[in-house]
C-alpha cells in the first residue's frame, strides 16, 4: 500500500492545488492500475469537505497557529495553537507513516511538514507564489522535489530539485464554456466585464467598480462576483446608484459563482478584473485579458510578484491599489476594449503563460517518491 499525505490550506489558492493532484493521481492510478494507493489531508480545517470526499482523501484535524508578519494581540494564542499543532502533527504522521508528503505551504502545513523531517518521510512542495512564503522556503531546504508557478523562483530554491511546472488547476476550471448570455441574461453585442473577487470578495474592487458603474454600463455590461459577506452591501448600494438608469439589468452582481458559471462569464467577458493570487492561473487557463489589482500588503510582498510576472508576460495590466480609481479603471477597460491589437495579444500571451500539466507532473513525481519509499523500507 503506498500512503500519500496532502498538507496545507488555510485559502482556496492552497487548498484546491491539492485537490487537483489528487485528481490527477486517481487518474494515473486507475489507468496504471497501480493498486492500494491511499490519500490523506492534514490541516487545521477541512476546508472543502465535499471535495476530499469525491477524491477518496480522509482528513485528520492537526491544530495551527499563524505566523504573522505584524503585531496582534493573538500571537499568544497562535504559538500555544502551532505548539499543539507540532506535538498533533507528530503523532499523527507517526501513526500514518505515509510514504510521502505533499505540501503546498502556509502556516497548516508546518506541523505535518516538521513531524516529516523529524520521521525522515520524503517532502514534495509547490510553490504558487512569485516569492517563498516561509513555510515553503524553509521546507525546499530538505524537500526531494519543488515545483513551483513562477519560473522566476527557481533563485529561492535548490536548481538540483526544483522545476517550473506551472500552478495546478482543477480540470473541471479550465478553458471557458459557452451560453453565459442566456444563462445571465444579458444582451447579444454588447462587451461583458468579469469581476472575480473569490469567495470572499474584494471589497476595494467592489468600492470602485460601484463608483464606476453609472459611466461604465452605457458602454459595457458586468458580471461581479462579489463575495458572499460582501453581496448584501453591494446589491443594495448598486440598486440606489442605478434606481432611475435605463441601463440597470447589465449589471450582474452575485454572491458566489459555481465552477460552470465562471467558466460561462469567462466565456463572455473581453476583461477580466482579479486580485493576484492563484486565480491568475485559472484565467490564463481561459486566455482573457485581465485587470489585476494586487493587495498592497502580503507576505513576502507575494501579491505584487505576481501580478508583474504576469504582466511581464503580456497577459494583464496591473493597476495597484494606491492608484485604483474609478477614473483609471474606466480607462483601462476602454483601452483592452478598444484596441483589439492589443486585446489579441494580451488573450495569445494569457493561453501561452498557462501549463496545462501542472497537476499532472506532480502527481506522476509524488507517486515516484511514495513508491521508491516504498522499495526502501
Amino acid at each position: 500500500m503506498i500512503k500519500i499525505l496532502f498538507t496545507g490550506g488555510g485559502t482556496g489558492g492552497h487548498f484546491y492545488p491539492l485537490i487537483a493532484v489528487a485528481q490527477e493521481i486517481n487518474k494515473i492510478v486507475d489507468e496504471e492500475k497501480i493498486a492500494n494507493v491511499r490519500m490523506y489531508y492534514f490541516s487545521d480545517a477541512p476546508y472543502d469537505e465535499q471535495a476530499l470526499f469525491e477524491n477518496g482523501i480522509q482528513y485528520k484535524k492537526v491544530s495551527a497557529g499563524k505566523m504573522r508578519v505584524s503585531f496582534s494581540l493573538q500571537i499568544p494564542l497562535d504559538i500555544i495553537k502551532m505548539a499543539i499543532g507540532v506535538v498533533q502533527g507528530f503523532f499523527a504522521v507517526f501513526s500514518l507513516y505515509p510514504d510521502v508528503v505533499f505540501a503546498k505551504g502556509a502556516y497548516a502545513s508546518f506541523p505535518t511538514l516538521f513531524a516529516a523531517r523529524l520521521l525522515g518521510i520524503p517532502v514534495v512542495i509547490h510553490e504558487s507564489d512569485y516569492a517563498p512564503g516561509r513555510v515553503t522556503a524553509w521546507a525546499g531546504k530538505f524537500a526531494k522535489f519543488i515545483a513551483v508557478s513562477y519560473k522566476e523562483s527557481f533563485a529561492f530554491f535548490p536548481a538540483g530539485k526544483t522545476a517550473h511546472v506551472g500552478q495546478p488547476v482543477r480540470p473541471e476550471l479550465e478553458h471557458i464554456a459557452h451560453g453565459g448570455i442566456e444563462y445571465f441574461g444579458l444582451e447579444a453585442g454588447v462587451p461583458v466585464i468579469f469581476i472575480l473577487g473569490g469567495s470572499s470578495g474584494a471589497q476595494l474592487i467592489n468600492e470602485k467598480i460601484l463608483e464606476a458603474l453609472a459611466d461604465l454600463l452605457p458602454k459595457y455590461q458586468i458580471i461581479h462576483q462579489t463575495g458572499k459577506n460582501l453581496f448584501d452591501e453591494v446589491k443594495k448600494r448598486s440598486e440606489h446608484i442605478l434606481r432611475d438608469s435605463q441601463f440597470r439589468n447589465r449589471y450582474k452582481p452575485i454572491p458566489f459563482l459555481n465552477i460552470l458559471e465562471m467558466r460561462m462569464s469567462a466565456g463572455i467577458a473581453f476583461v477580466v478584473i482579479s486580485r493576484a493570487g492563484s486565480t491568475i492561473f485559472e484565467i490564463a487557463s481561459w486566455g482573457v485579458p485581465s485587470i489585476i489589482v494586487p493587495f498592497t500588503v502580503s507576505n513576502n510582498d507575494h501579491a505584487r510578484k505576481n501580478a508583474y510576472a504576469y504582466a511581464r508576460a503580456g497577459a494583464c495590466q496591473v493597476v495597484e491599489e494606491k492608484n485604483l480609481t474609478p477614473h483609471v479603471l474606466i480607462e483601462e477597460i476602454n483601452r483592452i476594449n478598444d484596441d483589439l491589437i492589443l486585446h489579441d495579444k494580451m488573450a495569445a500571451a494569457a493561453h501561452a503563460f498557462f501549463q496545462p500539466d501542472a497537476a499532472k507532473k506532480i502527481a506522476e513525481k509524488v507517486l515516484e517518491i511514495g513508491l521508491s519509499h516504498i522499495e526502501k523500507k
